[in-house]
């Protein structure tokens, strides 16, 4: 099988069926994640907003897939309390809004902390942060989030996908794909867009996970499908953090939609916009900048207003969401995340609509059960192709780590012990990581003066991640462009060594590449 595109979707779909012993490649024409997967809200959430729209079987499905994530990722996916404000002249009672708070929990299982009903004087004590003058009342509750970032739980998916035998291979183009009936496969011309090389595979069946991009690819081939898709642009902000509380402040914008300040390290990430986009590559505007920052100084309690001038990085993803037949006048602000997977028997092509991270394990299953219905075997189907290896190999890692007195190396500004954080970001793989620094102790420091990598995991990066420039490292391997201001990075005493960590002798010409492109 061919998979085309690596973000969550494609990453997945790749990850299931190496996992369960077929013979998959994956391309992507830019990066792994390098979409709307990198620009997420970094959140695994059961979609409470869906409850408006009385979808409760998908809210449903969405609690239960977002348990399994957790279940399945417990040291990157992790409970966070989000508290929600309820402002005068909302189209809901506050009650109401509280009701369905408790509702959501109920769905979920009750596997996280209970909702909590926020009177206005709580709100003030507790989140001195939120504008409380026009505020009613309010509701705190519990979802998920991503620890590291977006893009880094994607690649996490191929990287696991490539130790199962995968073929992967990003910035490879597919320039044409053409079905041969007599043969019974695909046959697909790639251009691998580093080299310029020419490439010919052949595939028995091909899986389109472009996103965005997933009707231009069906056309192209001549696939029609019922469902097609309605783009949304969602943009974020990137600032210094607003307040020192763990938790998601969470509101309702000018516009009546969900507004976010999300806690990001060192950083708040402020967001979304929810706007029509005509393409997959649409930027941020200085009508985006404006929304996001005017609600965000209505709505929290700032010594100063936030302007254009504290913007630290900005994160905007076009939004595919999955439309079956005409829009026949709906609002597609109404529109889900839910997923459709169409398959054209006949050519063995399955698309893929739609779709969030909560979801990501369904998809690879369904793509696995589609498959094997097209005739095609996938060996060990029905073996488990996710997440953390299991309790002991965790401990014995720890074990080791404390053995070293490896947390005793972890610099002031770190967040987190190091052992935790390697454990999360490489599995297994960390192990390599201590050889290094058990070899060298100063294979343990970090190497850029604002960012948490050190030397060893950085070699193990280089080994492992299929960087090709520093933009893949820098903002999708980690998100140290998302909480490091570009020009920091660029003057950054520590950014030659990485560079050479990386690329060697060509160290210097991606280096000023990467200062050009900035």
């Amino acid at each position: 099988m061919l998979v085309v595109g690596g973000g969550i979707n494609g990453a997945v779909a790749c990850a299931a069926l190496a996992g369960g012993g077929a013979t998959v490649g994956l391309i992507d024409a830019g990066d792994f994640a390098g979409g709307v997967s990198s620009s997420s809200s970094n959140l695994a959430w059961g979609g409470i907003k869906y409850l408006e729209s009385g979808d409760l079987r998908l809210v449903r499905k969405l609690c239960l897939s977002r348990n399994r994530l957790m279940d399945a990722y417990p040291s990157t996916v992790r409970e966070i309390r989000f508290f929600t404000s309820i402002r005068r002249g909302f189209r809901l009672w506050s009650v109401m809004v509280w009701l369905g708070a408790l509702l959501y929990w109920l769905m979920g299982n009750c596997r996280m902390a209970m909702p909590r009903y926020l009177t206005v004087n709580r709100i003030r004590r507790e989140a001195p942060v939120v504008a409380a003058d026009d505020v009613l009342a309010g509701f705190e509750y519990s979802d998920c989030y991503l620890y590291d970032n977006d893009s880094r739980f994607v690649f996490n998916f191929i990287r696991s996908a490539m130790d199962a035998g995968a073929y992967t291979c990003n910035y490879c183009a597919a320039d044409n794909l053409s079905w041969q009936s007599q043969q019974g496969y695909w046959q697909v011309q790639l251009t691998d867009k580093v080299s310029g090389k020419r490439l010919e595979v052949k595939a028995r069946a091909v899986i389109n996970a472009t996103g965005p991009g997933a009707d231009r690819l069906n056309a192209s081939v001549g696939v029609t499908t019922q469902t097609q898709h309605v783009l949304s642009k969602g943009i974020h902000l990137i600032v210094d953090r607003v307040t020192e509380q763990n938790k998601v402040l969470t509101f309702f914008a000018s516009d009546g939609r969900l507004f976010f300040v999300i806690p990001m390290g060192p950083k708040t990430c402020i967001g979304t916009t929810d706007t029509p986009a005509n393409r997959p590559g649409e930027g941020v505007t200085p009508a985006d900048r404006a929304f996001v920052l005017a609600n965000a100084n209505e709505l929290l309690a700032l010594d100063q207003p936030l302007t254009d001038a504290d913007i630290i990085a900005e994160r905007v993803g076009v939004r595919p969401l999955a439309l079956a037949g005409e829009q026949d006048g709906r609002d597609w602000v109404q529109l889900s995340r839910k997923h459709e997977i169409e398959v054209d028997r006949e050519r063995r092509f399955l698309s893929i609509f739609g779709g969030k991270l909560t979801d990501c394990i369904n998809v690879g299953d369904e793509v696995v059960a589609l498959i094997h219905g097209l005739g095609i075997e996938v060996p060990s189907r029905g073996e488990r192709w996710y997440g953390e290896p299991g309790l002991a190999e965790r401990a014995a890692f720890i074990a080791r780590a404390a053995q070293l007195q490896l947390d005793a190396l972890t610099p002031g500004f770190a967040s987190e012990p190091l052992s935790l954080r390697f454990w999360r970001r490489y599995g297994p793989q960390a192990h390599r990581i201590l050889d290094d620094i058990e070899a060298d102790s100063r294979e343990a420091q970090h190497i850029l003066s604002k960012a948490e990598y050190t030397r060893a995991e950085l070699r193990l990066t280089a080994k492992r991640e299929m960087v090709v420039d520093l933009e893949d490292f820098m903002r999708r391997r980690s998100k140290v462009e998302q909480v490091v201001r570009r020009s920091d990075i660029i003057n950054d005493p520590g950014l030659p060594e990485l560079a050479t960590l990386f690329f060697g002798d060509s160290a210097g010409v991606m280096m000023r590449a990467y200062q050009r492109d900035s």
